[in-house]
């Protein structure tokens, strides 16, 4: 056995996390390798899987498939599946409360939200509320009080109470409202607009909500994620082939990014040099540096990606 004294420890690199993508029209999920830019495998999952979310332990990404009615968990790190639930219907959409105590989904086909119990490990059905046509997108504010959902075919933003499962407001919004957005403060509300070009903001800090201005983006406003830097927002513009950034302390566009073949979910790495985008008529992944605002990387992934995600991502907030 040798010893060496006084040499210096060399640090074990911990192995990158995938980036996962769900491919809508496939019934998959592609997972890539970050260093590499290779899809180094793909699973099946049930039909139609569109969004995805980390459950509040940090130990599983559920994959929700609307179509097949399923949850599946997955291993964020080694994306092996741990097991399938069955019975929950139409789950689009997907989130947890901060509280942890709620579960939350929209039944974009069957236009309904349903509200759940969380154990820890299971989900209880606690309340099916009918909606408007078409829900989207979800937020639930810090306090774990409200729901927030887009009716994507009868342009509304409804809230909900969490507690009560009960109608709080709903509101006209523009064209085919999707991802909704609401900041730390809890105050203001975000709504992408795919049928327009621009992202409404509403004053939700009253009885009743306000619309306060609308910010020009692109064509095909629709899903949001945050920078991570607690000022900014990014915003893909499905049509316009575009990201926008924008400043929530004065909720303008203050940059732009090119984002070919229909850009739809984003995703941004940790130390926020990188965007990624699931390119949904390109099917290809597509990794965009923030400095230089070009595309520097584009992975071929299944039909329709939709939903992207990765352990090791920006803050949301």
């Amino acid at each position: 056995m040798c010893l060496h004294l006084g040499a210096a420890a060399v640090p074990v690199r911990a192995q990158p996390t995938p980036l996962f993508v769900l491919n809508s029209l496939d019934a998959s999920v592609s997972v890539i390798d970050p260093v590499k830019w290779l899809e180094v495998k793909r699973f099946a999952t049930g039909k139609e899987p569109h969004h995805l979310y980390l459950t509040p332990d940090e130990k599983s990404m559920i994959v929700a498939n609307a179509l097949s009615d399923t949850l599946t968990f997955v291993d964020p790190k080694t994306a092996e599946i741990q097991r399938v639930v069955r019975g929950i219907v139409d789950p689009y959409q997907l989130r947890f409360s901060p509280d942890m105590k709620w579960f939350v989904t929209a039944a974009n086909r069957l236009n309904h939200i349903d509200v759940y119990r969380w154990d820890g490990t299971d989900i209880t059905l606690v309340k099916r509320v009918a909606t408007g046509k078409t829900p989207s997108h979800l937020w639930i504010d810090s306090k774990s009080t409200t729901v927030y959902a887009t009716m994507q075919d009868s342009d509304e933003l409804i809230a909900l109470d969490l507690a009560s499962q009960t109608l709080k407001w709903r509101t006209a919004t523009g064209s085919l409202p999707a991802d909704v957005y609401g900041t730390a403060d809890d105050k203001f509300m975000l709504v992408a607009l795919t049928g327009g070009d621009a992202v409404e903001v509403y004053d939700v800090s009253g009885k009743q909500p306000l619309r306060s201005r609308v910010i020009k983006t692109g064509a095909g406003a629709h899903a949001f994620r945050a920078l991570g830097d607690g000022r900014h927002l990014l915003v893909s513009n499905r049509v316009a082939n575009s990201i926008s950034k924008i400043d929530l302390q004065t909720f303008a566009v203050v940059d732009s990014f090119p984002a070919p073949g229909g850009p739809d979910c984003i995703e941004v790495s940790r130390d926020g040099k990188l965007i990624y985008v699931t390119s949904r008529w390109a099917r290809k992944l597509t990794v965009i540096d923030v400095a230089s605002r070009k595309v520097v990387q584009q992975v071929k992934v299944g039909k329709s990606p939709h939903g992207v995600w990765t352990l090791d991502h920006a803050k949301r907030q």
